[in-house]
Formats: structure tokens, C-alpha cells, sequence
């Protein structure tokens, strides 16, 4: 068996690479790992709306009862609402079905531990290998677990709307928002919350069919929020993935306002009021340098971690700091939830402009981002290529010609035969240049 797990959890093709078998299986595992040794754990199971979430919602089902777990099934919501609630019930962990920005034929499965945490690596491969051995713990009659329906989490998308108004006092009348919920998890959920709070709110793309999710629409697809923000005259578009774990923005021009632009916003923010631990945020390695030369000018320190929020968050827990993010949107906030969540952050994104009475384009322009230019380069076994000597040369070599006008990054994919060239530079053509050099070295490999 290869590695299941990937940068998020366990992705593929729904009823195909993920199939009902896999998923029940996946679930069951979890449910010997994580459940602490109680004799009646509890699980808070959740989906996005794709069609092949009904189906994987069943197989996950089966697979936690089988192993003596009781599911609370919470059904259709955001990502981080399932991890805020798995805290929240106290259960042992927790189950959310989706592929997140992946389109509709895809699906997946995301596991948190006690409290909405992520897993671990450590944790990871011990569900793997227990899957793998396939000997799972299968109880018989009062030992199996029970669906525990909707009588015992009534109220659940009320209880996550009210604790992300609760994360921020600020009103937001005046304010004009597009939100393009991407046909996605949070189709409810995001346009409630904002017009709550006290924004105007237009939503676009929430409808959710099951096959609708991420159809040209949503964080990968910002065309439709521009046009949308452009002929409302809104004063911003927020724009939400299928699991609503991340948001772009994008500014009352039509200009694209990314995680790292986001971060630095929310980073100047929570220093004024004296929230940002140690002057400290969590970025990764993939983050623009325009954020870094920022936030140094700002004498914020930027931590960096790998790419993937859980590592961000693996970052934030260490040493107990309040915000962190990647530049695809994820941001996380601590004090409120222990996942990225695309809602909290255009929530706190409208409570800024709205404090300071400053449009998002003016916010924003704390940074100036460097021109990126990201290469995939495909080889056959992209650790190796990555480790080559001749590669490090090269890298080296890129380095040393960009001084500290530039910077180099290169990183095997999490979950595909590819290589990653990234060079950043504030020459775009030398940027160019070098990223296409360093690719043809590795490709060479």
C-alpha cells in the first residue's frame, strides 16, 4: 500500500482511487487510533455538498460504528465548523468529507484529533499501517457504535455562526461584500454570518447541486467575484473554496488581494490592538517576499513552515502564537479555531476596513509582492532529484547572482512526481530566467 495521506488528509478520484471500501476501512483505523481508550468514543462526522459525499458519509459511517464509535452527524459545513464542533462536543476526533478546492469528481477525507487539531505525521502512519494490516477491532452487539441523529447536535450551523460573530465586535454597516460561497460547504453559512454582522451582502454561486462545487467559481476561479464586486460597486469580494477552509479577496478595483496580502493586513491589525503574540507571524516557505520585506519594515518577525496549513499550525501550537496563514488563502487564527477558516478571515478582513474606515486596496498596499515564477518540472523520483548534488549547485549559483534582491526555493510536490522551481526576484525577467534554468537542471537530473 503507498502513502495514503497526503498534505490534507486522504484525497482521489470518488468511487474510483477513493472508493466506499477505502473509505470505510480509512475510518475505521481512525477510529482504533484516536479514541483514547474510551469504551464509547464519539466522532463528529461532516461533508461539503458534492454527490459523492453522501455516499463516502455512509462508508465513513459504517467504518466508525463497526469499531464501537458513535458518529454525530453533523452534516453539510465548512471545514473548520467540523473541527470547531469536534472541540466543542468534546469528541474524541473528528471526520469532514471533502476534497476542498478539488473538483467535483474528487473527494476525501479529513481527520481531526480531540480538541479540532490536525493529525501528525507520527499519527498518520499509524492509521496507515493499521490499514495496511487490516486487523481492526470489530465489536458485536451492544458494543457497536450508534448514529446519534440530529436530536443531539441540534443547532450546530447556529452555534458556528455565533462563534464567529463572537471573534469580532466590530460592526460592519456601510460595508458592501460579494461573497462566492463556490457552490461549496459554507453556501449557508458565510452569507448568514456577514449579513449578521452588518454587511450588505451579495451571494453568488450558492447553490450548491452536488455537482456544482468549484465549477469555475470560488478561490481557484476569481473571474466571476471580480466581474461580481465590478458591477455591484462593492467595496470587496471574498472568495471561498469548497470547504471554506481558505478565501482571496479581492479589493473595489477588481485587484486580487492573495493570503499573503491578507496576512499582512491582519498582522498590522492585531499588533495595533496588542493581540499578535511575540510580534510574531507563521507564514511558509511559498509566501511571497513582499510579505517578508513588510513585516520587517513593520518589526514583525515572519516564522516560516512547510507548505500545508497543519504544518503552519504545528508552527502557531510550538510557540503559542496568535496568527499564521499561506499565501493560497489559508489563514489561521488560534484563539478561534484550530484550522484555517475562510469565513473568520473575511470577517476580520471587513472588521479592519470597517475599523479603519480604509478601502482594502489602501490596506493592502502594505505590500508590494515581488514577481514569483513557479516551474513544475516532472521527474521520476522527485526526492532524489531534489537531494542531487549538481541541483544544490545549481541553487546555489541562482542564489548567489540574485543577492538580496531575490530568493530560490525548491521542493519536491507533496503528493505528485514533480519538483517545484520557485525564484522570486524584483527583476520579472531575471526571475524568468533563472527559474527556466534551474527547471532544465532539474529536468537534466
Amino acid at each position: 500500500m503507498g502513502r495514503l495521506f497526503g498534505t490534507d488528509g486522504v484525497r482521489g478520484l470518488a468511487n474510483d482511487t477513493l472508493s466506499p471500501e477505502l473509505a470505510m476501512r480509512v475510518a475505521a483505523a481512525a477510529a482504533q487510533v484516536l479514541s483514547r481508550g474510551k469504551t464509547r468514543a464519539v466522532a463528529v462526522v461532516g461533508r461539503d455538498p458534492r454527490a459523492s459525499g453522501e455516499m463516502l458519509e455512509a462508508a465513513v459511517t459504517a467504518g466508525l460504528t463497526s469499531a464501537g464509535v458513535d458518529v454525530l452527524s453533523v452534516g453539510v459545513l465548512p471545514t473548520p465548523a467540523v473541527a470547531y464542533l469536534t472541540g466543542l462536543y468534546d469528541a474524541c476526533f473528528g471526520v469532514m468529507i471533502s476534497a476542498s478546492h478539488n473538483p467535483m469528481p474528487d473527494n476525501g477525507i479529513k481527520i481531526f484529533a480531540a480538541g479540532g487539531h490536525k493529525l501528525g505525521d507520527a499519527v498518520e502512519q499509524r492509521i496507515e499501517a493499521l490499514i495496511a494490516d487490516g486487523n481492526t477491532v470489530r465489536p458485536t452487539g451492544a458494543g457497536i457504535g450508534r448514529v446519534r441523529g440530529d436530536y443531539t447536535v441540534e443547532g450546530t450551523h447556529e452555534r458556528y455562526v455565533e462563534h464567529l460573530l463572537e471573534s469580532t465586535g466590530q460592526h460592519l454597516s456601510g460595508l458592501t461584500v460579494v461573497v462566492d460561497c463556490a457552490h461549496g460547504a459554507a453556501a449557508e453559512v458565510a452569507p448568514q454570518v456577514y449579513r449578521e454582522a452588518g454587511a450588505t451582502v451579495i451571494a453568488i454561486n450558492a447553490d450548491p447541486t452536488g455537482l456544482n462545487i468549484n465549477d469555475n467559481c470560488g478561490s481557484t476561479h476569481l473571474d466571476a467575484v471580480r466581474a461580481a464586486v465590478l458591477a455591484h460597486g462593492a467595496d470587496l469580494g471574498i472568495a471561498l473554496d469548497g470547504d471554506a477552509d481558505r478565501c482571496l479577496a479581492v479589493d473595489a478595483t477588481g485587484e486580487v488581494v492573495d493570503g499573503d496580502a491578507i496576512m499582512a493586513v491582519l498582522a498590522l491589525a492585531m499588533r495595533e490592538a496588542g493581540e499578535l503574540v511575540d510580534n510574531t507571524l507563521v507564514a511558509t516557505v511559498m509566501s511571497n517576499l513582499g510579505l517578508h520585506i513588510a513585516m520587517r519594515a513593520a518589526e514583525i518577525t515572519v516564522l516560516t513552515a512547510a507548505v500545508g496549513d497543519r504544518y503552519v499550525l504545528e508552527e502557531l501550537r510550538r510557540g503559542g502564537y496568535s496568527l499564521g496563514g499561506e499565501q493560497s488563502g489559508h489563514v489561521v487564527f488560534p484563539r478561534y479555531g484550530t484550522t484555517g477558516d475562510g469565513v473568520l478571515t473575511g470577517l476580520r478582513l471587513m472588521a479592519r476596513m470597517a475599523q479603519t474606515g480604509r478601502p482594502l486596496r489602501e490596506l493592502a498596499s502594505v505590500m508590494s509582492t515581488v514577481p514569483q515564477v513557479l516551474v513544475n518540472v516532472p521527474v521520476s523520483d522527485k526526492a532524489a532529484v531534489a537531494a542531487a548534488p549538481e541541483v544544490g549547485d545549481a541553487v546555489a549559483e541562482a542564489e548567489r547572482v540574485l543577492g538580496d534582491t531575490g530568493r530560490v526555493l525548491l521542493r519536491p510536490s507533496g503528493t505528485e512526481q514533480l519538483v517545484r522551481v520557485m525564484v522570486e526576484a524584483t527583476d520579472p525577467v531575471q526571475a524568468r530566467q533563472l527559474a527556466d534554468d534551474l527547471a532544465k537542471r532539474v529536468a537534466a537530473v
